[in-house]
């Protein structure tokens, strides 16, 4: 056979169509966190949820006859990286993403997705990210300015310490809930008499532990990530002082234990309900399990009802334009594997509510 310039243009042309036929008839949802670097923990549970999701749905045929391909990307929990991230989203043609998880990295990635007409549904904490007005953006957790406040009042009623230090990582969502914390605190009359910034990262904290000794501290708040609070705990056990510890979701998992040992046993942890617990959610365990997955994490549960709560709006409104299933998100009650979710005009839930553990050092916790 012979091919000509015809016969090229022509095959070209049949490539071209078939391929656009083949991305027609899929669903693009981007899945965006940190799958490396100190707290990729927190994205592993992000990824399999949303991929538990996705996997299930398309078991069961689809969305309006369609596949749903899950795309993956690392943001390293690093807002420049995020912004790259949510830029190769735009250009991929992506329209739907179920992340950021870490603050600091939502707020920019946003900034973009709001623009370019991006659907995205998150799991951070910190307000300012909803409170800028925007149509594109919501999440599947509670705010920071409801888990401080639900931490604080624990420590309050329960607690009754005497001499208070909060500590944060310097950065938008550990900075954020320790002030949160602290103003509510204040409110009762509860005064903190240290309140300092650490560097995420660092390894050595016995500057700080020597100085809340000194002050005779014995409860410490810590707003930030679980490898600084690990070892802050750990070393501040190794010289003999052992306030009581707590902290938020982003501290409540099992490398927690490992890095802080017996230091973490008794510490108290703001987090979400045991949506694993749920008889609804049978199928996403069965399936994780059958992965070698732990189901238990609270980012796990918030990315599978960010995938659902798209996905049940695309078949109620009968389309996958992102507009308009943001228009369908909005004031609607959807059920979810978190139970009935529902958004108020900003994108927030409307009556999260976190609850409090006791962790242990074998890497689990109790509700208290």
């Amino acid at each position: 056979m012979t091919f000509t310039k015809k016969t090229f243009a022509t095959l070209a042309l049949s490539m071209a169509v078939s391929m656009a036929s083949h991305a027609a008839d899929t669903l693009k949802i981007g899945i965006a966190g940190p799958m490396t670097g100190t707290v990729s923990q927190y994205g592993d549970m992000q990824f399999q949820g949303a991929h538990a999701a996705i996997d299930l749905i398309n078991k069961a045929g689809g969305v309006n006859g369609k596949m749903i391909e899950a795309i993956e990307y690392d943001d390293v929990c690093d807002p420049k990286q995020a912004v790259a991230v949510a830029n190769k989203v735009v250009n991929d043609g992506v329209k739907y993403v179920v992340g950021h998880l870490c603050s600091s990295s939502t707020q920019p990635a946003t900034d973009i997705y709001e623009e370019e007409g991006v659907l995205a549904v998150t799991c951070s904490t910190n307000p300012s990210i909803t409170a800028r007005g925007y149509e594109m953006i919501f999440r599947t957790i509670g705010l920071d300015s409801d888990q401080g406040p639900t931490a604080a009042r624990y420590v309050i009623d329960n607690i009754k310490p005497k001499r208070v230090a909060i500590i944060h990582d310097k950065q938008q969502y550990g900075e954020g809930i320790a002030m949160s914390v602290r103003e509510t605190l204040s409110a009762a009359g509860i005064e903190a008499i240290v309140t300092e910034g650490v560097t995420a990262g660092d390894k050595d904290f016995s500057s700080l532990i020597t100085k809340l000794k000194r002050e005779n501290i014995d409860f410490v708040y810590y707003g930030g990530y679980h490898p600084e609070l690990g070892l802050i705990m750990r070393q501040s056990h190794a010289t003999g002082f052992k306030p009581t510890f707590m902290g938020p979701e982003a501290v409540g998992n099992k490398e927690v234990s490992s890095i802080g040992g017996g230091a973490s046993e008794g510490l108290l942890v703001t987090l979400p309900a045991r949506y694993d617990l749920l008889p609804k959610n049978k199928a996403v365990v069965e399936l994780m399990k059958s992965r070698k997955q732990d189901p238990t994490g609270p980012f796990v549960w918030t990315s599978v009802a960010a995938v659902q709560a798209m996905v049940n709006v695309m078949k109620q409104v009968g389309t996958d334009d992102a507009v308009a299933v943001a228009d369908g998100l909005r004031g609607k009650t959807l059920d979810t594997a978190m139970g009935p979710l529902t958004w108020d005009q900003k994108g927030d839930l409307v009556g999260f509510e976190f609850g409090i553990y006791q962790w242990h050092a074998d890497g689990t916790g109790t509700p208290l």
